[in-house]
């Protein structure tokens, strides 16, 4: 895949949303400074490793800035948060505001005094840590006499915005934006880019933020980890872009596995997983070779296997050597095994010698992670566990993405000898009739909502189509948590 060429100090978008309701607004909490943030990157590399090959700038990041009253607003600032991998802070004021400050019929009400002052600026408890790490600022408010509240003026004021991109976002019970957005342009300096702003009632889903967010084109390619359903790509923290949706092609004999690979390349397919001890690393490089498609616009992952853990620098020159490559996309560590420390050592300096673009893990969980990440320099890119609507790995998949790092799942439709029992399930077959699609679609949709690259293994050309056809619906929340409740912690292999 291409090289994303965007440096990753240019930190994306901040989130603050939403509404006072008139009816019944509650007290605010006590004064805090709260930046609920993501866990940072390693960037310590090897001696020889220089930006030409890693990019060490730190990650892109979202900060999603809201004022609440009501709680709505925080809770689609949340929303957005999770959707966009997003920092949050909430702009809380120095004097809270009771019930009776917010008395809309009270014209003498402190909110109201302030509404009615244009240059009332109440004071706000804390402040932003290092602002200039964010490009864009998604700033959420209520509605309050159809402006803005001044305190979102005073957060304006309080730092400097040049070059940064500032998405307004409103709640209300009955009241549009009207122009409590454009309003706001004045305090802040003319090189700021300003999105449209949006309304958004107290029972706005979050399918509907998700929708909103698709929409405002703020180059989520630029955003690590985040899925782009347009592109069908994901930003990995080596700075590559890497399908979203592919083959896996364990226990495919050569023959299949080559033409296996050519059906998901002729359909537009461009992911590809192999292995060492798979033994078709070389039917795969055939194939990649022989389709006319342009060697950047294919990544190819493979895998070192424990038994070549002593030995990994020469393995991963084998491993080009058996598919014919220049480089290697990414590899993996198969799973944990002795040496694999050193293993990851030699694929370290593969990156910086340029013969592997993206490295990381298979088979790895949370204890596993904890103990190895300290020993390593690059962060992985990519975990790749076990993950199915039987086996949901529902702890272990917020803890890698919360560390910046991208989740596969092998097995995602239940693995050999189990497929037909998940694609039988009364509830995803359900699901897959509401949408006129097929249970292995369901799935595998279900994995891409849930942020997880999918590689399901296919030597059928018409079920390779079928499962990189996904983007043509989606699931409702309802669906997602109908999935989600399949989980048994059933394993379909010992890994």
């Amino acid at each position: 895949m291409k090289r994303v060429i965007t440096c990753f100090c240019v930190l994306l978008t901040a989130l603050s949303l939403v509404a006072c309701s008139k009816e019944a607004p509650v007290q605010q909490p006590e004064p805090t400074a709260v930046v609920q943030t993501t866990p940072e990157l390693s960037t310590n590399l090897p001696d020889n490793v220089t930006p030409d090959v890693i990019n060490t700038e730190k990650q892109t990041k979202v900060l999603i800035a809201y004022f609440s009253c009501s709680g709505t607003t925080e809770k689609l600032a949340q929303y957005a948060a999770d959707i966009l991998g997003a920092d949050v802070y909430e702009i809380i004021p120095e004097t809270p505001y009771t019930q009776e400050d917010l008395n809309y019929n009270n014209s003498s009400s402190r909110a109201n005094q302030e509404q009615s002052d244009l240059s009332a600026r109440p004071a706000i408890s804390g402040s932003v840590e290092n602002m200039e790490h964010y490009n864009t600022v998604l700033l959420g408010y209520p509605i309050w006499h159809g402006k803005a509240p001044r305190i979102i003026s005073t957060f304006l004021e309080s730092y400097d915005f040049s070059e940064k991109t500032i998405v307004p976002f409103c709640t209300s019970h009955s009241s549009g934006i009207g122009s409590s957005d454009t309003d706001l342009h004045s305090l802040c300096p003319d090189t700021v880019t300003w999105k449209p702003g949006e309304r958004f009632s107290a029972g706005t889903s979050k399918e509907s933020i998700q929708k909103w967010i698709d929409n405002l084109n703020l180059s989520p390619e630029n955003t690590v980890g985040t899925f782009n359903f347009e592109t069908k790509t994901v930003l990995l923290n080596s700075g590559y872009e890497m399908p979203i949706v592919g083959l896996g092609t364990y226990s495919l004999s050569d023959e299949e596995c080559e033409s296996s690979v050519s059906a998901l390349l002729e359909a537009g397919g461009r992911l590809i997983d192999t292995a060492y001890i798979y033994h078709n690393e070389a039917a795969v490089g055939k194939a990649v070779r022989e389709s006319g498609v342009p060697r950047d616009e294919i990544f190819v992952t493979t895998k070192l296997y424990p038994n070549q853990f002593a030995n990994a620098a020469e393995a991963i020159d084998e491993s080009l050597e058996r598919m014919g490559v220049e480089y290697i996309d990414l590899m993996l560590l198969h799973h944990p095994g002795e040496n694999d420390v050193q293993a990851y050592k030699a694929m370290e300096q593969a990156v910086a010698d340029g013969k592997i673009r993206s490295i990381g893990l298979s088979n790895w969980y949370v204890e596993e992670l904890t103990e190895f990440l300290p020993q390593v320099s690059i962060t992985p890119a990519l975990v790749q566990n076990e993950i199915h609507p039987y086996y949901q790995e529902n702890d272990v998949i917020p803890y890698i993405q919360d560390l910046g790092i991208v989740v596969q799942g092998w097995y995602p439709l239940g693995g050999r000898g189990h497929t037909g029992e998940l694609l039988g399930d009364e509830t995803i077959s359900g699901i897959a009739a509401a949408h006129g699609v097929s249970s292995a679609q369901v799935i595998l949709r279900w994995n891409l909502q849930k942020g997880v690259v999918v590689i399901p293994g296919s030597s059928n050309p018409d079920h390779i189509r079928e499962n990189l056809d996904l983007f043509g619906f989606s699931l409702t929340e309802e669906e997602m948590a109908k999935m989600n409740a399949l989980d048994r912690g059933e394993k379909h292999d010992w890994y």
